[in-house]
């Protein structure tokens, strides 16, 4: 892996997360699950490459501290593209030419899951983006980029579609990377009842 490929892991305020999933989860379950997971993408992600972690409370950046990841900690907090932009051009002024933006919110991501996103984005030459599609919404879990600059990001719902269409704008080749690890996200309450299922069946 290129020394100058960094992951951008982008991890909420703890207390403010998964609030859509308070019809099945009390408030200190849903903070113990982000943390949870945020720990697993930092972990994951430092076996892997130079890590970054974009915290949106102080609470988090010590958490990605604790993993030794880098951390910039917003300001403001001003939703997952605006983090995602911080954590690129933090990564260009580090000497970064290539990024994976990754969610914290992914509960089966583990290091062998971003070695091989990072190893099928290393077999294409040239302008890319690879985008980790998630379960079910036409998401994105995890944005590979290279170069960093040039390219308007995306994320919400449906967003899939548009890092497509940007990538042809820019000129990029696109790939849509398919793997369970990454496409899971916990969101919804649907999302908690397919992550038991697919623990039991693991």
């Amino acid at each position: 892996m290129s020394s100058s490929t960094w992951i951008v892991v982008l991890i909420k305020d703890f207390g403010a997360a998964k609030t859509r999933l308070a019809s099945v989860l009390a408030p200190e379950a849903r903070r113990t699950l982000a943390v949870a997971n945020a720990r697993r993408a930092l972990d994951s992600a430092m076996q892997v490459a130079p890590a970054l972690a974009v915290c949106g409370s102080i609470e988090a950046a010590e958490t990605a501290t604790a993993c030794g990841a880098k951390v910039i900690v917003e300001g403001s907090p001003g939703g997952q593209n605006a983090a995602a932009a911080l954590g690129l051009a933090a990564t260009a002024s580090r000497g970064g030419d290539a990024a994976l933006i990754l969610s914290s919110d992914l509960p089966l991501v583990d290091a062998a899951a971003l070695d091989e996103l990072l190893a099928h984005a290393a077999a294409v030459a040239g302008p890319l983006a690879v985008a980790a599609a998630a379960l079910g919404r036409h998401g994105t879990n995890a944005l590979y980029l290279r170069p960093l600059s040039d390219f308007e990001l995306q994320f919400g719902d449906q967003s899939l579609w548009r890092f497509a269409a940007e990538a042809r704008r820019r000129g990029r080749a696109f790939i849509v990377h398919d793997d369970r690890r990454l496409a899971l996200d916990i969101d919804e309450p649907s999302d908690v009842v397919m992550w038991e299922q697919l623990r039991e069946t693991a």
